[in-house]
């Protein structure tokens, strides 16, 4: 008989968590350029625009993530994550369309107009996504002598996540799904995770170590 514990499948969950994070920053940063292009073209500031964005907000979400890691770190706060980047992430579906026009009628110049607009969508959203890094590398590491693989772990796990949301979303979502449609699922992911997380925080010490399986 061998035991599943309550730790080891939390630990999974929040692997396959930070995987699915790095999916979909890469999959909503793709549609970004599908979202502006109505009113401010397709152009390379355009993309510097996002990109710039993106970056600027990935970073400080990492730099607010391992300030809160070190802060009583938990399983719940980390869920709380998900769930902010995915009501956040509704502006986009909901009012685009709305903040585009008005920084189109506001701004002469388009760079700044896309900066501005890229902004005021995707800076918070994506901030809470950059806070899943390091908060997830703190609830993985028990011990200072395992802090450098599970930090390994976790930066190739995301990364390989958001290779594969670059690759899928650019080579089949645009082209099978509308861009709401990938959004919706983007959202939906996040919240996945979060629940994820949380029901498995849940789960009774003496239920989790009960699960188990038949070894011949």
């Amino acid at each position: 008989m061998t035991s599943i514990s309550r730790k080891a499948l939390l630990q999974n969950i929040i692997v396959a968590a930070a995987f699915l994070n790095g999916f979909v920053i890469m999959t909503i940063e793709l549609l970004g350029g599908r979202v502006l292009s109505p009113y401010f073209g397709t152009s390379v500031y355009v993309w510097g625009s996002i990109i710039t964005i993106f970056m600027l907000s990935l970073s400080l979400g990492y730099l607010w993530g391992g300030r809160l890691s070190s802060r009583n770190p938990n399983p719940d706060t980390f869920a709380l994550f998900f769930l902010a980047a995915a009501i956040l992430s509704l502006p986009i579906i909901f009012v685009a369309e709305w903040t585009m026009t008005q920084v189109f009628l506001n701004v002469e110049d388009p760079r700044y107009g896309s900066l501005i607009a890229c902004t005021l969508l995707y800076f918070l959203p994506i901030f809470f996504m950059g806070m899943v890094s390091p908060y997830s590398i703190r609830l993985l590491v028990s011990s200072e002598e395992n802090s450098g693989r599970m930090a390994g772990l976790l930066y190739f796990v995301s990364t390989l996540g958001s290779a594969l949301g670059t690759l899928m979303t650019s080579f089949y979502f645009v082209l099978w799904f509308e861009i709401d449609t990938i959004m919706w699922g983007s959202i939906a992911a996040l919240l996945l995770c979060g629940a994820g997380v949380a029901l498995v925080h849940r789960i009774p010490v003496n239920e989790a170590s009960g699960v188990h399986r038949d070894e011949n």
